[in-house]
């Protein structure tokens, strides 16, 4: 995401004409585009990897435990791993 917003930010700046990267301009829009090819390559990496699918299952697990949790001190039950008061 953080490459998608350094391209946007590049891009308002070379459209807008605040930033002159380049005086040769085949040079200046593969500075300001690069970003957006990065992006794509981390995301294809990602994905082949398996490293988002792996942040989508540790965040679930994380509700379902949060929720079961909730679930138990509803029911009366202790938290897991507490012992019982006396």
């Amino acid at each position: 995401m953080a490459f998608v917003l350094i391209g946007v930010l590049f891009l308002v700046l070379r459209l807008g004409g605040w930033v002159d990267f380049h005086k040769d301009d085949t040079w200046a829009w593969l500075i300001v585009l690069s970003p957006f090819a990065l992006a794509v390559v981390w995301w294809a990496w990602a994905d082949a990897s398996g490293f988002t699918q792996r942040k989508v299952m540790d965040s679930l697990d994380a509700k379902k435990a949060a929720r079961r949790e909730q679930q138990m001190e509803a029911l009366g039950q202790y938290k897991p791993g507490q012992k019982k008061k006396r």
